[in-house]
């Protein structure tokens, strides 16, 4: 019997979104350290467009090799590339994250044959945006690899050496107090009920269970975004990044009573919601810790709760200060005394607020080894020496351990 093969036709239909996104994970992160250009200039107002999205989501499909030579021959010769087999199945792709709501375009939309004939210029204007539930796949991604590198772990409670009723159960029991929870231990109860009969039982012979008592950690993530964070020869913003998004999804799924916020700090300092931290750019900065710091400070009294901390990823020592005038000081050149001692100041309060800073440092220079060590010693944090690659690591393993000194 003859068997008859049908010519295969090479389709990417059976890609799912997931993996579709882990494909576009590097690009969707990227800090401009991948494109020469911006690595020398950064543009930290730059956006992705759905130009730069179709050119990444290309680049991984020929590293997978799943474009059909013809395809691509037929895209090379091609007066009009929208009218190709490949750019059809790349359009659909786009739509089918677009569908899923893992991506946003706004601007004008050069998939729409009523906007023209899909010009480059019109795929420019329109811009990426990233959802909540995308942000969410890249925390998620980037927990997994940072749990990978701590091995198995149970990320647990943040536990205390206080007691209090009402959480976890300790097995241990105490007379009950006015403003307990009443999670009586029933049979200790009835015993006293048993002896004194319930007519003349008293508050005190209500025996409740006792629990573990377990306090919220509120945390700031400060990301130092100056121009070294991409400039020598490695993108260390990125990782900076992952590890910002694993810590939020550990903390919003495992730690629900937690809160953490994040900021970044070059010339001046500012808030960063979780939403638009995947698409930070780096910038033409120096960098101005004691606003970062002051900014972390502003931020941790508005969130309250017992347990604070502040968690600096940084790469530079500080050169830049706001005056009291809201300009700008800058000094790169050595460690300005002026600006060494606004920042040791901003710690010395942060101390005072019973607030510690753990440092994480991506470079290892004298001074700013120096400076760490002397702003460690007035918070009574912790600093570690790191790399882009290990970074991830130090940040969760400290997270979970909760080695922290406190009065």
């Amino acid at each position: 019997m003859r068997v008859r093969y049908s010519k295969y036709e090479a389709s990417l239909d059976d890609l799912t979104s997931s993996e579709l996104m882990d494909m576009l994970e590097d690009f969707l992160l990227d800090s401009g350290f991948s494109d020469p250009y911006n690595r020398y200039q950064p543009d930290p107002d730059r956006q992705p467009t759905l130009e730069d999205l179709m050119d990444a989501l290309l680049q991984s499909l020929l590293e997978q090799d799943r474009i059909p030579e013809e395809w691509l021959q037929e895209a090379r010769n091609a007066r009009e590339r929208q009218n190709t087999r490949l750019y059809q199945e790349l359009q659909k792709l786009i739509q089918r994250l677009q569908d899923e709501g893992f991506i946003r375009l706004s601007g004008n939309d050069p998939t729409d044959p009523a906007q023209g004939q899909g010009m480059q210029g019109e795929a420019q204007e329109t811009r990426l945006e990233l959802t909540n539930k995308s942000v969410d796949f890249l925390g998620l991604r980037s927990l997994r690899s940072l749990m990978g590198a701590l091995g198995k772990n149970n990320p647990g409670t943040h536990a205390t050496r206080h007691y209090a009723s009402g959480v976890e159960a300790s097995g241990e029991t105490k007379p009950y107090e006015f403003g307990d929870q009443p999670n009586l231990n029933v049979s200790e109860t009835l015993k006293r009920a048993a002896m004194k009969g319930m007519e003349k039982l008293e508050e005190e012979d209500l025996i409740i269970e006792l629990a573990e008592y377990t306090a919220a950690m509120n945390t700031v993530v400060l990301l130092d975004c100056s121009h070294s964070m991409i400039l020598y020869g490695e993108d260390r913003f990125t990782p900076a990044k992952r590890v910002a998004l694993g810590l939020s999804h550990l903390i919003r799924t495992q730690y629900p009573g937690d809160q953490v916020r994040f900021g970044i700090f070059h010339d001046s300092a500012e808030e960063v919601p979780l939403g638009r931290l995947p698409t930070v750019q780096v910038g033409p900065y120096h960098t101005n810790t004691a606003e970062g710091i002051k900014l972390a400070r502003k931020l941790l009294r508005k969130m309250g709760g017992e347990m604070r901390q502040i968690i600096m990823i940084t790469d530079g020592k500080p050169s830049a200060l706001t005056l009291p005038s809201g300009q700008i000081y800058k000094n790169a050149w050595g460690l300005d005394p002026v600006i060494l001692a606004e920042t040791l100041k901003e710690a010395t309060l942060a101390r005072k607020e019973g607030i510690p800073i753990h440092t994480f440092m991506l470079a290892r220079e004298p001074e700013l080894l120096a400076f760490v060590k002397k702003l460690t010693q007035i918070t009574r944090g912790k600093a570690y020496l790191t790399t882009p690659a290990n970074i991830g690591r130090y940040v969760l393993m400290d997270f979970l351990t909760r080695k922290i000194s406190r009065n």
